[in-house]
């Protein structure tokens, strides 16, 4: 019987044994659609940050600063994996509304490597009856394991804690890390002064941005607001109202610093945790640092031998931040009683940090 065979067109035939065609055949969609210009690896980022801790306060940094286009990449990490997954996944699908191109995590330090910023949300929360100093030492071992695991993988980066009691926690950050104590910072009074500028701008019917007020000392119930430098468009508040901040104030503006300490404990009594207004203050500081920009904020630094304080505590004064970190601190010029205030505040740090056990 003769057997049939299948006769291929000359054009296919030449297509077979054109080894460009069957190249061609093989080569995936990427492959066909783009064509590679450069030979060298993929660069790293130059403006990476992780945040470290991805419950409400670190998902708030990380958003705020994704929304400033800080970051060429952005790394999380967390201990809770499935949480940690979860964030960053839906982090990567909004990338079409974002200007950072990779977003990663893990909960190795690893995927941090190459940080120029590294902001620590991460921390324990006060139990019902716990000491302070009980909740500080508990944050302290777990700043055990964070902060060498950070400076390991990024030894050149900015350090921006944020856990609370941050004061103390950037202390122990410092001594934790081998870093100057210019590349440590605590967000400290940052908000508070934010916080203490909107309710300045409420009672005056004036935006906050043009209303000047520095809160410093203890981000807490110790922190000092500077009457004596309140202004807007240069005029003090403190000359045209001498008793401004004082007891005998018929305006009762010492309330406004009272409503600023309070303000956090009642934000948390209403929704459980405070979380948006102190992402966009960490993002306001990381803008200033990843661009360099030289803008003044209240932040937690090295004290000692300043306004008369003694010890090593780290509290916030107005400090210049650039892409150094720290680079300067502005020389208030304050009156006695603001003064005391902030010895005072130093000295209930300090009474909680010396015992502190590393």
């Amino acid at each position: 019987m003769a057997q049939m065979f299948e006769v291929m067109p000359p054009e296919e035939l030449a297509e077979n044994d054109n080894p460009l065609h069957a190249a061609a055949k093989m080569a995936t969609l990427k492959e066909k659609l783009i064509t590679q210009t450069a030979t060298s690896q993929p660069g790293h980022s130059n403006n990476k940050i992780t945040v470290v801790g991805v419950g409400a306060v670190g998902m708030a940094c990380a958003i705020s600063i994704l929304l400033k286009d800080l970051a060429d990449e952005m790394a999380l990490v967390d201990v809770m994996e499935d949480k940690l997954k979860g964030e960053m996944m839906d982090l990567q699908h909004g990338s079409l509304f974002l200007h950072t191109h990779k977003i990663v995590s893990g909960k190795d330090y690893s995927v941090s490597a190459g940080s120029k910023l590294v902001v620590v949300t991460a921390g324990a929360r006060q139990q019902e009856g716990e000491s302070r100093l009980n909740l500080v030492q508990r944050n302290v071992n777990i700043f055990k394991h964070i902060i060498p695991d950070i400076v390991k993988n990024s030894p050149g980066c900015i350090i921006l804690v944020v856990s609370n009691p941050v004061d103390i926690l950037t202390y122990v950050a410092w001594k934790l890390s081998g870093l100057p104590m210019h590349r440590i910072i605590g967000s400290g009074c940052n908000l508070d002064s934010a916080r203490f500028r909107y309710l300045m701008g409420e009672r005056l019917g004036i935006h906050s941005s043009s209303c000047h007020a520095w809160v410093i000392g203890e981000h807490g119930d110790s922190s000092v607001p500077v009457w004596s430098g309140m202004n807007v468009a240069g005029v003090n508040l403190k000359e045209l109202h001498p008793a401004i901040g004082t007891d005998h104030d018929k305006e009762n503006w010492k309330k406004v610093h009272k409503d600023v300490v309070d303000s956090a404990y009642e934000v948390i009594k209403l929704k459980g945790y405070t979380s948006w207004a102190i992402g966009m203050s960490v993002a306001d500081m990381a803008e200033t640092i990843m661009k360099n920009l030289n803008k003044v904020h209240p932040v937690s630094t090295m004290v000692k031998d300043l306004h008369g304080i003694k010890n090593e505590v780290f509290l916030s004064l107005p400090c210049v931040l650039n892409n150094r970190g720290i680079s300067n601190s502005v020389k208030m010029l304050l009156k006695p009683d603001e003064e005391a205030q902030l010895q005072k505040s130093a000295a209930t740090l300090w009474d909680i940090q010396k015992d502190l056990k590393f």
